[in-house]
């Protein structure tokens, strides 16, 4: 039993938190073995988002590896939406910073081995 508990802790990377009683516009995502490297660039990517009233994180402690991440979205627009966007976005963000720095890599490797020749 305490395997299967374990188990399940260790599985669980995303939790939604909602107060009761609310529209889902105001929601607090737990991103469970994260830090200021996500929680930051990904407050940046959601803060450009005209519908987002407010986006901020924390981090619950500093012997914890989770960030407490809070979207207040305006007019009851649902707080997933630029959640998921601002996800989206960062890793098409983070894709074009690897292509072109692979690209980089390559075009310096063959100017490399065009001078030793």
């Amino acid at each position: 039993m305490a395997e299967e508990e374990e188990e399940q802790q260790q599985q669980r990377v995303l939790e939604m938190v909602q107060a009761d009683g609310t529209d889902g516009s105001c929601v607090t995502f737990v991103l469970h073995d994260e830090d200021h490297t996500l929680g930051n660039s990904l407050r940046y990517m959601i803060m450009k988002d005209p519908d987002v009233e407010f986006c901020g994180y924390s981090i619950t402690h500093p012997s914890e590896s989770k960030i407490n991440f809070r979207i207040q979205t305006r007019g009851g627009f649902p707080a997933i939406e630029p959640f998921q966007r601002g996800l989206e976005e960062l890793v098409s963000v983070c894709q074009h910073v690897l292509s072109k720095f692979e690209a980089s890599v390559e075009e310096y490797k063959a100017q490399r081995d065009t001078h030793m020749e």
